[in-house]
């Protein structure tokens, strides 16, 4: 059977390891040049700060104008950014060179459409299948070498954006402690927040290529805490390494979720009646409680698989303005086409400005239900497979799940970006969710 190249959010892995190696990245190019390409002739290449994203970026240049086709290298610049500009570039697609919120040795690429939606499940299909034939042909072009040429895309773009949400100074006397996990929002976090008007400390803000994501950002709010809370300030916020990712903390250093954030934003957005759709999205793996708030708003709620593209799509299907995850992607589509930290952190800050209580005062925003996770780490993805697969693992699982039927949940999935097993169980009743939890984790446990 052939690997498995495109997970849930593109290719994924270690830089210099298959796939995210330079030849591979030449063989994508050429792939994409004569499938995808045939257009314009014309594609945009950004990255994050990690060291190896200039190789990857090297060597897909050199795949795709050796095909005749041209590159916009739009540097370093968040995820969120890359995405939204696509549809202006005049570009047959982007491809986005990041590993979000994993440390510096990982990377990974997301493609993404001419109209700025990341590629389909059919479109990354056909792709697998030409990138394992040994004998595709690659056809250099004999009559036409591309150019690539570079394209200023940082800070002035997401200043025009923000000045759609808000005027300058809006933000003036909030205290803020930014975070930009030392990745692509460096340089950009901290110009537009003093822009708005907000005192601000900025925090992992020197990218070196290796501190991407290490000790900061949004999967390591420690020192983002401790920060605030030592000088006093409102609140904390943190991005991950690309800028799709948004945790806040409040002036005690409690750490919000992003389902907090969705609970929050869809409250602010009904009240100033810039909600549309009557509706939120999030996925299946947010905790029960926020459906139940949001339903409580005389909303509709809708729970999709995991990852942010089956909740573009169903806010698409909805025709909504609010979406996110509770890993702390927010999608606000009036502005940006995928999940970006920096225009949730906008808004949510204007809201504060307005409310004028503490930050504790306003968070929770809703109960959440008693939760048991866990990410189960293995050695490589093949032992996960195996684990998946045993009819012993399915069958606790399953009989888990008829326990909680009606009051609780049970979500067993594979990373698809890690060697991992995320198990998540939930239910109004502690003690029940935490019995289930266990025997799943023991039954795997068993399988080593």
């Amino acid at each position: 059977m052939a690997d498995k190249l495109f997970g849930t959010d593109g290719v994924r892995g270690i830089a210099g390891q298959y796939p995210l190696t330079a030849d591979f990245c030449l063989k994508l190019a050429t792939v994409l040049a004569q499938k995808i390409c045939t257009s314009k002739k014309q594609v945009a290449i950004a990255r994050d700060t990690r060291i190896s994203g200039i190789m990857l970026q090297n060597a897909l240049s050199a795949g795709f104008t050796a095909q005749g086709i041209d590159v916009l290298d739009l540097g370093i610049i968040p995820t969120p950014l890359c995405t939204t500009l696509t549809p202006q570039l005049n570009v047959d697609m982007s491809i986005m060179i990041t590993a979000s919120h994993n440390p510096y040795r990982d990377n990974g690429l997301k493609l993404i459409t001419s109209s700025g939606d990341k590629f389909s499940d059919s479109q990354t299909n056909e792709l697998e299948a030409l990138l394992q034939t040994p004998d595709f042909s690659w056809n250099y072009s004999d009559s036409k070498i591309g150019t690539v040429k570079t394209v200023n895309a940082g800070l002035e773009n997401y200043l025009q954006t923000v000045k759609n949400i808000a005027p300058a100074k809006a933000l003036s006397g909030l205290k803020i402690v930014l975070d930009s996990a030392n990745g692509a929002f460096s340089g950009i976090l901290a110009p537009v927040f003093k822009y708005l008007g907000a005192e601000i400390i900025s925090l992992s803000d020197q990218p070196d290529g290796y501190n991407i994501n290490e000790n900061c950002g949004s999967q390591h709010t420690e020192n983002l805490s401790k920060t605030v809370v030592e000088k006093h300030y409102d609140l904390g916020i943190a991005v991950d390494g690309d800028g799709d990712r948004i945790i806040i903390c409040d002036e005690n250093g409690k750490r919000m979720d992003g389902d907090q954030i969705i609970a929050y934003l869809a409250t602010y957005m009904q009240k100033h009646k810039i909600l549309k759709g009557n509706a939120a999205v999030a996925t299946i793996y947010s905790n029960l409680g926020l459906g139940k708030y949001i339903r409580s708003l005389g909303l509709n709620f809708y729970a999709t698989p995991v990852g942010e593209r089956h909740v573009i799509a169903q806010m698409q299907k909805s025709s909504c303005n609010l979406g996110g995850e509770e890993s702390g992607h927010m999608v606000l589509s009036d502005y940006s086409l995928t999940g970006d930290a920096l225009i949730a952190a906008v808004i949510v800050c204007l809201g504060i400005k307005e409310d004028k209580r503490a930050l504790s005062q306003i968070f929770p925003v809703f109960q959440p239900f008693p939760s048991f996770s866990n990410n189960l780490r293995f050695t490589d993805k093949s032992i996960i497979e195996k684990i998946m697969n045993d009819s012993e693992v399915l069958n606790t699982i399953e009989n888990m799940r008829q326990t909680l039927t009606g009051h609780g949940m049970v979500l067993v999935r594979k990373s698809g970006t890690e060697p991992v097993i995320r198990l998540k169980v939930e239910d109004e009743d502690a003690a029940l969710a935490e019995k289930c939890a266990t025997e799943i984790i023991s039954i795997i446990n068993q399988k080593l």
